[in-house]
């Protein structure tokens, strides 16, 4: 079982650091670590206090702040309702949303778009179009909230359409918490982690939160250079150093970053 970070060595060791450092990076994953999992993913707001200490933790403490999310770049605004927003990395990290509003992609081939768009057609004509969810390099099918025997029938619809796409312009297909996806391989949070940092001084420090598969790309990556953590309910096998139990302890990371940038770690 993996310790809290409240009760983990690396936790402090990581904030006797993060209190010495001029610069500071802290990523965040957005459903399942900054908000609660929400059938309507349209609803799916932060835990209250969250947004407040993201804010305060961007103003104050010389600390890069983004969100590292499945979702398109420009949901993440809308629901996290920080002004100025954090910078965000949307679909897995192939999309870059900029808090002076600049936004960057990866260029998506043609043979992706044209795979892509089939699938959503082929998702569509399975009767699964209220399950589905079109981003920049993927094609996702949600079965949140749905009954068990539900769950089973857009499940294996999903699978049996998307499955046989596998073998076309490097599309791959991904699990997750209550879904699935067929998306680019590129679009991986773990190599966008690895790109960003090769760009950045080795001495700052960077955690990286999330809850998620996906986000274990990103754990394997950080580990021996930065600070990794998962945060669930209930911990879980996984890649990341520690675990914290949302949303308190959650919030209690967050108040000790902020704490450690003034010098009271």
């Amino acid at each position: 079982m993996r310790t809290t970070a409240v009760e983990s060595t690396d936790y402090s060791n990581f904030f006797r650091t993060l209190s010495a450092a001029k610069q500071r990076v802290l990523m965040l994953d957005y459903d399942g670590t900054v908000a609660p999992f929400s059938r309507d993913r349209r609803r799916a707001s932060p835990y209250p206090a969250v947004p407040e200490l993201l804010a305060e933790i961007m103003s104050t403490c010389e600390t890069r702040l983004i969100m590292v999310s499945g979702r398109s770049a420009r949901d993440i605004p809308r629901l996290l309702r920080i002004q100025p927003p954090p910078e965000i990395w949307g679909s897995h990290g192939v999309e870059r949303l900029y808090p002076d509003g600049r936004y960057e992609e990866i260029e998506v081939g043609d043979e992706a778009v044209q795979a892509l768009g089939e699938a959503e057609l082929r998702l569509d004509e399975q009767c699964l179009g209220p399950h589905i969810e079109v981003k920049l390099a993927a094609v996702a099918v949600h079965w949140r909230g749905l009954d068990s025997s539900e769950v089973l029938k857009v499940r294996s619809r999903a699978y049996r359409t998307l499955e046989p796409m596998t073998f076309r312009a490097d599309l791959t297909l991904a699990e997750f918490d209550q879904g699935v996806e067929l998306r680019l391989r590129s679009a991986n949070k773990g190599e966008a982690v690895r790109h960003f940092l090769q760009d950045i001084d080795r001495r700052i420090p960077v955690a990286y939160l999330g809850d998620d598969v996906d986000d274990e790309n990103a754990f394997r990556v950080l580990n021996g250079r930065g600070l990794t953590v998962l945060v669930q309910p209930k911990c879980r096998f996984t890649a990341a150093q520690m675990w914290l139990r949302p949303p308190a302890e959650l919030i209690g990371f967050l108040n000790d970053w902020k704490l450690a940038c003034r010098g009271k770690s």
